[in-house]
């Protein structure tokens, strides 16, 4: 079975979208008017136990959306191809260009997990594992991780559209996994081409942490800071986001 998925565009430029823990492909929408479809061919996906592919079952891990993506470009007929991944997702196209060096052409991370573990402490990771069950403490990450300075009815509307968006067994295990999994030193020395951007309120994911990580890491990585930006600039600044995509993505296969 084809993972879930929805592609915008019909242009040369292909890619395939990976989403962050919390909701699903459609997280991206508010960007898409400003995403030329002459230009782009993305394919949103939903990993396993979301979205359009809720009900299908695990392994709800890194590899497997990695796995998946892979399989959805096969689908799709695209031989080379881009990988967009936010937050957890960003953790899954490094794993997917190291399983597949030759046909990841570049990687665009938007507020990424590192390939590392999680460095986080034990209160803060016991406080994750329970907003698994709890929308009040997903609402509670979502203020902090946009520098709890955007209206606390938005950090509970995503929270209870992760909620409604997600299996409760596949949003658990995809955090033990995207928080405890280490494959840093499969990644190390990738040669992709690739741009981290940040969101310059971001309480989670820094410019510093992605400067000891990512930038240290690999040799062709830079980083772009967001202004006016948490965690989620696809919702948070859609458009802003919209423009680094034209500006990172020339028109490789013409």
């Amino acid at each position: 079975m084809t993972i879930g998925h929805r592609v915008h565009g019909r242009g040369p430029v292909q890619a395939v979208v990976l989403h962050g823990w919390f909701y699903d492909g459609r997280v991206f929408e508010p960007m898409l008017p400003g995403l030329d479809p002459a230009v782009f061919s993305l394919a949103f996906m939903d990993c396993r136990g979301y979205g359009s592919s809720k009900a299908m079952s695990g392994a709800f891990d890194i590899d497997t959306i990695a796995a998946d993506a892979l399989q959805l470009a096969s689908h799709l007929g695209w031989e080379k191809f881009a990988v967009v991944g936010h937050s957890m997702g960003g953790k899954a196209a490094l794993r997917l260009a190291a399983n597949a060096p030759e046909r990841v052409t570049r990687i665009l991370a938007l507020t990424p997990v590192w390939a590392g573990g999680a460095a986080f402490d034990a209160q803060t990771f016991d406080l994750f594992r329970g907003a698994v069950r709890d929308v009040n403490l997903r609402a509670a990450i979502l203020q902090h991780s946009t520098g709890g300075r955007l209206p606390a009815a938005w950090s509970r509307w995503l929270a209870e559209k992760s909620a409604e968006a997600s299996t409760g067994e596949a949003f658990g295990a995809y955090l033990e996994s995207w928080a405890l999994g280490d494959f840093a030193g499969q990644v190390r020395g990738l040669p992709h081409e690739t741009l981290v951007a940040v969101g310059a309120e971001d309480a989670g994911i820094t410019a510093d942490t992605v400067k000891t990580t990512w930038i240290a890491c690999l040799p062709n990585a830079r980083l772009r800071v967001l202004a006016e930006c948490g965690h989620y600039p696809m919702l948070e600044r859609p458009l802003a986001l919209a423009a680094l995509f034209d500006q990172f993505f020339p028109n490789l296969y013409v």
